[in-house]
């Protein structure tokens, strides 16, 4: 009898290149500052969307802010969520980018399906801009530091994804509301400097090709979803026509499998062409808590956010200890 051939069960991890912390590391005991670097490095840290997936990255920010290395990044890019935490880091409140996923958004007022009956949208950004994020000095200092946040928008016109370029904290504002925004799930595309935009994950769900083409020697990516979630196969959700009825493409788009894909090939194949000689890292959840992106269960998204911190701790450990 002919044995049975067994399918390769691909590994649960991603190949990444130690170089990447090594080099934060190298920055923190020199205690070199943004504007007075000692080595020609362009480290860049790239925080992944997801919704209330967010809880993770918050989790590994502040693991990141707890290790001292918020300003060994030259560079932070940030897609719908991943750009509120990449934000929140930059303004020297990781853990606050943690917390307020479970203290917070993770309730009715942020996030409620039955308002579709009403013609509203499931997630509110009037409640997250208007109660949550109300405070103005945090907008006032945006864009004012030496390190950058590159906030990734979609073009509603032609679903290509964009470096939005705020100039004020008005600007700012519209921004970070033009990256979450979904027509029916979170509310009409934001006009910004003349163009219409769209939550930044619909295009670039993972800004990993934008650091390397912006000539990053340093990635350290973010990821909401373990590894075998990004693998998994995927079906097509009911909702995908009716967005794709709204904006052409958009439905089938926001499906993670299919905007996930393009990255996951660079990040699973470390002599992937595309990497070239910069160093790649990229963290992923320790593992799979259910937390999606509309999860209103504070009890779940606060171990989510622990599960983050663990992972991303456990990294660095192994790091310094090397």
């Amino acid at each position: 009898m002919t044995p049975r051939l067994r399918r390769r069960r691909a590994p649960a991890v991603l190949p990444g290149d130690p170089e990447v912390i090594a080099a934060l590391l190298r920055r923190r005991a020199e205690g070199s500052s943004p504007g007075a670097r000692r080595d020609p490095h362009r480290i860049a840290l790239v925080v992944g969307g997801g919704g209330m997936r967010g809880a993770y990255t918050g989790g590994m920010v502040a693991a990141l802010e707890d290790a001292g290395l918020t300003e060994a990044f030259d560079v932070v890019y940030g897609s719908s969520a991943g750009a509120f935490v990449g934000a929140s880091l930059l303004l020297g409140e990781g853990h606050g980018a943690a917390r307020i996923f479970f203290e917070e958004m993770a309730c009715k007022a942020f996030i409620d399906p039955r308002r579709l009956a009403t013609g509203k949208p499931v997630v509110s950004l009037d409640h997250l801009f208007d109660h949550i994020l109300s405070a103005p000095e945090p907008w006032e200092r945006l864009g004012s530091g030496e390190v950058p946040l590159r906030v990734i928008a979609t073009a509603a016109g032609d679903l290509r994804a964009h470096a939005l370029d705020p100039a004020n904290p008005a600007e700012w504002k519209r921004a970070l509301r033009a990256t979450a925004s979904i027509p029916l799930l979170a509310g009409p595309a934001v006009e910004l400097h003349g163009r219409r935009w769209i939550d930044g994950s619909v295009a670039e769900p993972l800004p990993v090709f934008r650091a390397l083409s912006d000539g990053a020697t340093h990635v350290l990516a973010l990821l909401t979803r373990t590894v075998p979630e990004l693998r998994r196969e995927q079906g097509r959700p009911p909702w995908v026509p009716v967005l794709d009825l709204l904006v052409p493409g958009l439905g089938a788009m926001t499906q993670d499998v299919r905007r996930h894909a393009p990255v996951l090939a660079v990040l699973d194949d470390a002599a992937h062409p595309a990497r070239g000689s910069t160093h790649l890292l990229a963290v992923t959840p320790g593992r799979d808590l259910g937390v999606r992106g509309l999860t209103t269960d504070a009890a779940l998204v606060e171990r989510a956010t622990v599960v983050g911190y663990g992972s991303m701790s456990a990294l660095l450990g192994r790091a310094e200890a090397a």
